[in-house]
């Protein structure tokens, strides 16, 4: 799957998600917690946009470059969203509980998208 795909179909699951969650729970919350749901969501569609890019830039490279950039990629992207979950509960006083539950709820949900793309790149793999 290219970049450009992938990142459309976490745009639209995000953006679709967020439009039919909100009438129904999250416009109940206060606007603080709305806006760490928010920033929970871009939070994880960030992350799995910079892991899909970092496996589609180091696929055709050496196993050595592959397995560089994606452990590598790994924990320069869990430093960058400690820093930005830091960032936005101190600086920002968004709410630590909503933006927890949407940034983890999120990011399993992109994880397990992005290993079954994964998945299906593989040599030999049925679509």
């Amino acid at each position: 799957m290219s970049f450009g795909r992938y990142a459309l179909v976490v745009a639209v699951v995000t953006g679709g998600s967020l439009a039919l969650l909100w009438p129904l729970a999250l416009a109940r919350l206060e606007p603080a917690a709305g806006r760490a749901v928010l920033a929970g969501a871009a939070l994880a569609a960030a992350n799995t946009l910079a892991a899909h890019g970092l496996v589609k830039w180091s696929e055709t490279r050496s196993t050595r470059l592959f397995m560089g950039a994606v452990l590598g990629g790994m924990v320069g992207r869990m430093a960058l969203m400690l820093a930005a979950v830091v960032g936005a509960v101190v600086l920002l006083g968004l709410p630590k509980v909503p933006l927890a539950v949407s940034l983890l709820g999120y990011f399993v949900l992109f994880l397990v998208f992005e290993l079954s793309v994964l998945h299906r790149m593989r040599p030999g793999a049925s679509a």
